[in-house]
């Protein structure tokens, strides 16, 4: 049986809980020293990497409203980028989830800031193995991810691997 058709702008708000499902495993435990980890002299740090994520979720929010405004953050201390992060998911996410018209189709807001921010929740896996802070592979088809669930607190995963 085929599953029922979903609009652009459930998809979209879908692909947000995705992001914050994989963004959370890849920030959950991460010690403290991961923030300044850097791979390489000219590379971004998890913690300007994670500045750049709140930055791109506030951008996607202010071209749905019809404002487009970017910001190039300065990173704050990890552990409020982090809430900075999840909370700039919260506010694309709730914006989205309302009757408010979109000054941005959603094909536009996920080819441009997030698919962006998914290339970028990768690097952070990444870096946290070459940091020597390895997250477990997972099969994501098995996650629990739903609509709506865009915060740091994330169900555990179903079926992870080595």
């Amino acid at each position: 049986m085929t599953p029922p058709a979903t609009d652009a702008r459930d998809l979209l708000r879908h692909t947000l809980a995705t992001t914050a499902y994989r963004g959370g495993k890849t920030l959950r435990d991460a010690p403290d020293s991961f923030a300044n980890f850097r791979a390489a002299e000219t590379t971004r740090t998890p913690a300007q990497i994670l500045a750049h994520l709140g930055d791109l979720f506030d951008w996607a929010l202010s071209m749905a409203k019809g404002q487009s405004a970017w910001h190039d953050s300065k990173p704050l201390p990890w552990h409020d980028e982090i809430q900075r992060f999840f909370a700039s998911l919260r506010s694309f996410d709730d914006y989205l989830a309302g009757d408010e018209s979109l000054h941005a189709s959603p094909e536009k807001l996920f080819q441009g800031p997030v698919a962006d921010a998914l290339n970028h929740i990768g690097q952070l896996a990444m870096l946290r193995r070459m940091a020597g802070s390895p997250i477990k592979g997972e099969n994501y088809f098995m996650a629990d991810i739903s609509r709506g669930r865009v915060g740091q607190d994330q169900p555990k995963p179903k079926r992870e691997f080595d």
